[in-house]
C-alpha cells in the first residue's frame, strides 16, 4: 500500500515524535480557550508532499526530499511560518498519483507540492484543481500542465521549450568557447511523457535556433530497460560526433557503461533532463561519469539564499552535490512558505490569491526571481550549464555564473586518470 504519513516539527524546524506532537496540541487547545488581546495566530499550514519514494524514481524521490528536510529549518530560521507535512508516495506511477493527491486532500492538506514526474504532477493537477486546492510544483516540465487553464497550479520550473530554448543558448556558448562545435548530432531520449515533450519542442524550435549541427539520429527508449547496447550502435552508426540525452538516473548509468564498452567517444555528451548530474550516477560511474554536460536548471551560487542553502545542505548532507532535485523542492516550499506568511490563513481562496501574487526576489534558482503569470507559470526561470568534474556537477554556464571554464572535446574514455 502507498505510504501517507504526518510528519511534525518544532518551531526551530526540529522533528518531532508522535507523542510530543500530541501533548503540546493539547496545552494548544488549552491555550487557545483563553481570549487573545490581539486574536488568534493563523494555524499551522497543512502541506502534502507528493513525490516518488518508491519504484523507479525512488532514489530521485527521495533526492527531493533531502531539499525538504533541509529547507524546513531553514525557512523557520528566515521568520517563515511553520507547515505540518504531510508524506505520500506516488510509487513512479501516474494512477498511484491521482489516488494519493485526492488521499492527501481527504486527509486534511491545504497545499501539495509535488510530483517530480511530469506524468504524475498532470495526475496531482486534475485531482487539486477539482478540490481547489494549490498545488506548488517542484520539478515537472511538460507544457500541457500550466496550458490547460489551470487556476489552482503554479510551477516554478521551466516547460520543456523553455529548457529547450536555453540549451540551444548555452550550446552555442559553449561551442564558442571552446571553438568547436560538432556538426552532426544523435538524439536519444525516454518516451515517456517528458521525454516525449521535450524532444518535440526540440524539433519544433531548432529551425529558430539555427543550430551549427543537423540531428542524424532520433532514438526513443523506454527508460526502465535492463541494457541499451542497441541504442547505443545506433548512435555510433550514424557517426554523431555529439549525443544529446534526455534521460531519467537508471538509463543514464546503463547508457554511459554502454558507450564505454562499445568504445563510442563522441566530441560530447549533452543531457536536458536528470541523472547525469545526480550524486548515484557519479558514484556509479567515476571517472566515466565526468566531462558530460548537463543544460538544466540549477541553483545560482551568486545568490544569499543560494549561500544559505548551501551551507545548510553541506552541513546536514557533507558528502552529497547539491542539485536541482534539492533546489527546486526547497523553492517549492518557499513559494508556499511565502504565500502562507502573506495570506495570514489556511483559507484555500487566500493561499491562492497570495501564490498568484507571488513575487520572490531572494531565491536561489537561475534567474531574476519568482513570479508568476496569468496561468501559473514562472515565465522568467532559467537554465544553467553544469559539467562533471572530478564527481562533482560544476556551473560552466552562462558565463556570468559560472565557476569553472569548460572541458570540451570530453576526454576519452580510456584518457582519463
Amino acid at each position: 500500500m502507498a505510504r501517507l504519513n504526518t510528519v511534525y516539527y518544532d518551531r526551530h524546524g526540529r522533528r518531532m515524535s508522535r507523542r510530543r506532537f500530541a501533548g503540546l496540541a493539547a496545552a494548544t487547545a488549552v491555550a487557545a480557550a483563553t481570549p487573545l488581546r490581539h486574536g488568534l495566530a493563523a494555524s499551522k499550514l497543512k502541506v502534502g508532499i507528493l513525490l516518488p519514494r518508491s519504484g523507479p524514481q525512488g532514489q530521485i524521490g527521495a533526492d527531493c526530499l533531502r531539499g525538504v528536510e533541509v529547507g524546513v529549518p531553514l525557512l523557520r530560521a528566515k521568520g517563515f511560518p511553520e507547515l505540518e507535512l504531510m508524506h505520500a508516495d506516488t510509487e513512479t506511477k501516474v494512477d498511484v498519483a491521482r489516488s494519493q493527491a485526492a488521499k492527501l486532500i481527504s486527509s486534511g492538506a491545504q497545499l501539495i507540492i509535488g510530483c517530480f514526474d511530469s506524468g504524475a504532477t498532470m495526475a496531482a493537477a486534475q485531482v487539486c484543481e477539482q478540490n481547489n486546492i494549490p498545488l506548488v510544483v517542484n520539478i515537472a516540465a511538460v507544457p500541457k500542465l500550466t496550458e490547460l487553464g489551470y487556476k489552482w497550479v503554479f510551477r516554478n520550473f521551466p516547460t520543456g521549450p523553455m529548457i529547450v530554448k536555453d540549451a540551444f543558448l548555452n550550446q552555442k556558448e559553449l561551442f564558442a568557447i571552446a571553438g568547436r562545435a560538432p556538426k552532426t548530432v544523435a538524439l536519444l531520449h525516454v518516451n515517456d511523457t517528458f521525454g516525449t515533450s521535450l524532444a518535440g519542442a526540440l524539433f519544433a524550435l531548432a529551425p529558430r535556433f539555427k543550430m551549427p549541427y543537423k540531428i542524424v539520429e532520433k532514438v526513443a527508449y523506454n527508460p526502465y530497460g535492463r541494457e541499451f547496447a542497441g541504442e547505443i550502435r545506433k548512435a555510433k552508426a550514424s557517426k554523431a560526433e555529439a549525443v544529446w540525452m534526455v534521460s531519467r538516473l537508471n538509463d543514464a548509468i546503463a547508457l554511459t557503461r554502454e558507450m564505454v564498452k562499445q568504445r563510442y567517444e563522441p566530441m560530447g555528451i549533452m543531457s536536458t533532463g536528470p541523472g547525469w548530474y545526480e550524486d548515484a550516477y557519479l558514484r556509479a560511474m567515476g571517472k566515466y561519469g565526468d566531462d558530460v554536460v548537463s543544460l538544466v536548471p540549477w541553483h545560482d551560487a551568486t545568490k544569499p539564499m543560494s549561500r544559505s542553502l548551501a551551507a545548510a545542505f553541506a552541513q546536514r548532507f557533507p558528502n552529497r552535490n547539491l542539485g536541482p532535485n534539492h533546489s527546486h523542492t526547497f523553492e517549492a516550499l518557499l513559494v508556499a512558505s511565502d504565500a502562507f506568511k502573506r495570506a495570514g490563513t489556511t483559507k484555500n481562496t487566500a493561499l491562492q490569491a497570495a501564490l498568484q501574487a507571488t513575487d520572490i526576489k531572494d531565491n536561489v534558482s537561475t534567474g531574476p526571481g519568482i513570479k508568476f503569470n496569468a496561468k501559473g507559470q514562472n515565465p522568467e526561470t532559467k537554465n544553467s550549464g553544469v559539467q562533471n568534474r572530478g564527481g562533482k556537477p560544476l556551473v560552466i554556464l552562462p558565463k556570468r555564473v559560472a565557476v569553472t571554464k569548460p572541458i570540451w572535446p570530453m576526454r576519452g574514455w580510456r584518457k582519463r586518470g
